[in-house]
């Protein structure tokens, strides 16, 4: 069965080349669907760093959501997230899944304004 996931994209080290990277490799593996435009937004948490780059992905995947969630945990590891740094510090790559097959899974949708106007421009 194929699902449809919406996913969360968001750097604020080297945006530009990791969120490229990250979306080359999605596409390698899944069927990459829509890509919203990529907005700055200033940090949360940790304000004394880099804005970030967030934007959205929309893609079809033969995975099931656990499954896919270690995947993209694999291509954060790949393109060298630091899981020892503060979780609101800098990353080269955040990659979370926001709605999975229609239905938000993600509380961050309801407060965070960029994450619904990217999910808008890509449904």
């Amino acid at each position: 069965m194929e699902h449809v996931c919406i996913i969360g994209l968001g750097s604020n080290i080297e945006p530009e080349q990791n969120i490229a990277a990250a979306l080359h490799i999605l596409r390698q593996d899944h069927e990459l669907v829509a890509v919203s435009k990529m907005i700055k937004t200033s940090p949360i948490g940790i304000t004394n760093q880099p804005d970030f780059l967030n934007g959205a992905a929309k893609v079809i995947t033969a995975m099931e959501d656990t499954d896919f969630k270690l995947y993209l945990k694999t291509v954060e590891d790949r393109l060298k997230r630091d899981r020892t740094a503060p979780k609101f510090g800098p990353r080269t790559i955040d990659l979370d899944i926001l709605i999975w097959d229609g239905e938000i899974i993600d509380p961050d949708y309801y407060s965070r304004d960029f994450l619904q106007a990217a999910v808008n421009e890509i449904t």
